[in-house]
């Protein structure tokens, strides 16, 4: 079923998990006939061994699903790995083929 999904619902998710920073990019790709999100979003600087981001992935996973509905891949990512724009930030990068 087709399912809204808007970025400031992703963002607020991430905004509860201590472990993460609130930069983020979703991505969306096709893989036959259905659609997938992932959340690239960054460690915050503290959380820097494998076992909290694991955690702080799979927290963020569980209130995506709750709230939105939607079951998403989550990607943790270095603090500064997710690119900085000027302007509007581009929240989202749809790889779906048109």
């Amino acid at each position: 079923r087709g399912v809204n999904v808007f970025p400031t619902q992703i963002e607020e998710q991430i905004l509860k998990c201590r472990g993460l920073a609130p930069h983020f990019q979703i991505e969306l790709t096709r893989s036959g006939r259905m659609d997938a999100m992932i959340v690239h979003v960054e460690a915050a600087a503290d959380a820097v061994d494998d076992e909290s981001r694991k955690a702080s992935a799979k927290e963020l996973s569980h209130h995506i699903k709750s709230v939105v509905g939607i079951s998403t891949g989550i990607e943790i990512h270095e603090p500064e790995q997710i690119v900085r724009s000027d302007g509007k930030a581009k929240r989202v990068v749809d790889k779906r083929p048109k």
